[in-house]
C-alpha cells in the first residue's frame, strides 16, 4: 500500500511523465521552445529538462511549506499533529526538486520569497504579476444589486454603511471565522449596516469543518446575524465583484501568514477603507494608519471596533482611502508582464553569462525603504518595467 505522505509525490511523477510525453512529441516534430514557464507545484515540469535540456525553465515559486513560522500551526484553534508536521516536510521534496531543476524562479512578494530555502533565493526574482488597475478605481455613484438570497434584488449604494469581505472560498485560512464573529458584534450595535460576503463554499486551503458541509454553515451555527443584512453572494463575475468593492464603506481582509491575495490589492485600488490582519504578507502592502488599518488576526473584538468606526465616520477615512488607492498604482498587469518578460529573457541567457544583477532585499517590510511609492512592500525592485533586481540571499 502507498504511504499517505507520498501521494502528492506520486501524483507529481505521473503529471511529470504525462507532460514529458507531450514534450517528446513536440521535439519529434522539430519544435524546441525558447522557454518553458510553469507553476511546478503539481509536478508537470519535473522532467522538462530531460526532454529539452537547453531550454530555459522558469518556475512560479508560489510557496515553500514549513511546519512553523508561517501558515501551518498559526491558528491554535486548529491544532496540528506530529503527523501533519511530518507530512508537510515530505511535501517539500517536490518543491526542492523544482527549485533545483529550474533556471530561474519568480514569486510575487517579498514574504513568499523569504519562505524559500536560503540556498535557492538567489534564483528567485520578486516580480508581482499585477492587477487590472485600468478597470479598478473608486466610483461614488456605484451600486450593487444583491443577486440571490433573502434580499435578492436589493440595491446597495456607495456611501451607505456596507461591510465587504472577499475570499476565493470562505475558510479559516482567510480569517472567515474571525470575520463572522466580528460581524455579529457590528450588527448588534449598528442596526442599518449591510455585509456583502463574496466567496464560494469550497476549500482552497486547509480542511473542511468536521461537522458541517462548509465553513459558511459552520459559522452560521456559531454566530447570530441578520440574514436580511448579510448577503452571501458566492463567486461573482469580475464586473460585479468590482462594484461590490466600490460600494464598500469598510473592507475586511484577513489571512494567516500565507500567500497574499489579489483581492487585497484590488480592494485598495478601488479606494476601500481596508481593515486587515497584522500578518507578514499584509504588512508588505498595508501601512497601519496610512493606507489601511491592521488588527490582530485573532482579535475579532478590535476588528469589530474598527469596522464600527469606519462605518460611522466615513468622511474621516477619505485620506486613508486615497492612500490605499495610490498604493498599487505601479502594479498594473502591463507592468507585471514587463517584469516577467525580463526574467524569462535573462534566464534564457544565463548559460552565456548574462544575469540579473543581484540586489540585497530587506528581511521585513519594517527594514525597507518606506519612501518609495513605486515599491510593493517598500522593497528595492521597480514596478515600472524599466529595471528589476533579482533577490540575493539575506
Amino acid at each position: 500500500a502507498q504511504h499517505p505522505y507520498l501521494r502528492t509525490m506520486e501524483n507529481a511523477v505521473l503529471h511529470g511523465q504525462a507532460v514529458a510525453r507531450v514534450l517528446q512529441q513536440l521535439r519529434a516534430k522539430g519544435f524546441v521552445p525558447d522557454a518553458i514557464v510553469a507553476h511546478p507545484g503539481w509536478g508537470e515540469t519535473l522532467y522538462a529538462k530531460d526532454v529539452f535540456p537547453d531550454t530555459r525553465l522558469v518556475h512560479y515559486c508560489e510557496w515553500y511549506y514549513a511546519s512553523e513560522g508561517a501558515d501551518f500551526g498559526f491558528d491554535r484553534e486548529f491544532a496540528m499533529t506530529l503527523d501533519d508536521k511530518l507530512r508537510i516536510r515530505t511535501w517539500n521534496a517536490l518543491h526542492l526538486l523544482n527549485l533545483q531543476n529550474c533556471d530561474a524562479g519568480i514569486t510575487p512578494t517579498q514574504w513568499q520569497w523569504s519562505r524559500h530555502p536560503e540556498a535557492y533565493r538567489g534564483k528567485i526574482t520578486v516580480a508581482h504579476e499585477g492587477i487590472d488597475t485600468e478597470r479598478l478605481g473608486p466610483d461614488p455613484a456605484a451600486n450593487f444589486t444583491v443577486p440571490s438570497g433573502p434580499s435578492q434584488g436589493l440595491m446597495l449604494k456607495a456611501g451607505e454603511p456596507i461591510v465587504t469581505y472577499v475570499a476565493r472560498n470562505l475558510e479559516p485560512y482567510r480569517g472567515f471565522h474571525q470575520f463572522m464573529r466580528a460581524l455579529q458584534i457590528v450588527q448588534q450595535e449598528h442596526k442599518t449596516c449591510h455585509a456583502i460576503i463574496v466567496g464560494g463554499d469550497g476549500v482552497s486551503y486547509g480542511r473542511k469543518p468536521p461537522e458541517a458541509p462548509n465553513w459558511r454553515e459552520h459559522m452560521l451555527r456559531e454566530v447570530s446575524i441578520d440574514p436580511a443584512r448579510t448577503h452571501f453572494v458566492g463567486k461573482l463575475p469580475y464586473e460585479h465583484y468590482v462594484r461590490a468593492l466600490q460600494v464598500s464603506a469598510a473592507h475586511v481582509y484577513l489571512t494567516v501568514p500565507f500567500v497574499l491575495s489579489w483581492s487585497l490589492l484590488e480592494a485598495m485600488a478601488c479606494g476601500c477603507a481596508v481593515i486587515a490582519s497584522d500578518t507578514a504578507p499584509v504588512r508588505e502592502v498595508v501601512r497601519d494608519g496610512e493606507n489601511g488599518m491592521l488588527v490582530n488576526f485573532f482579535d475579532y473584538a478590535t476588528l469589530a471596533s474598527r469596522l464600527r468606526d469606519a462605518l460611522a465616520r466615513q468622511p474621516e477615512f477619505h485620506p486613508l482611502r486615497a492612500a490605499a488607492r495610490a498604493a498599487p498604482t505601479g502594479l498594473s498587469t502591463s507592468a507585471g508582464l514587463d517584469l516577467w518578460d525580463e526574467v524569462i529573457r535573462v534566464a534564457g541567457h544565463a548559460a552565456q553569462g548574462a544575469s540579473l544583477e543581484p540586489s540585497p532585499m530587506p528581511r521585513t517590510a519594517a527594514e525597507s525603504d518606506r519612501s518609495n511609492p513605486e515599491t510593493l512592500g517598500h522593497s528595492t525592485f521597480r514596478l515600472d518595467g524599466k529595471t528589476i533586481h533579482e533577490a540575493a540571499p539575506c
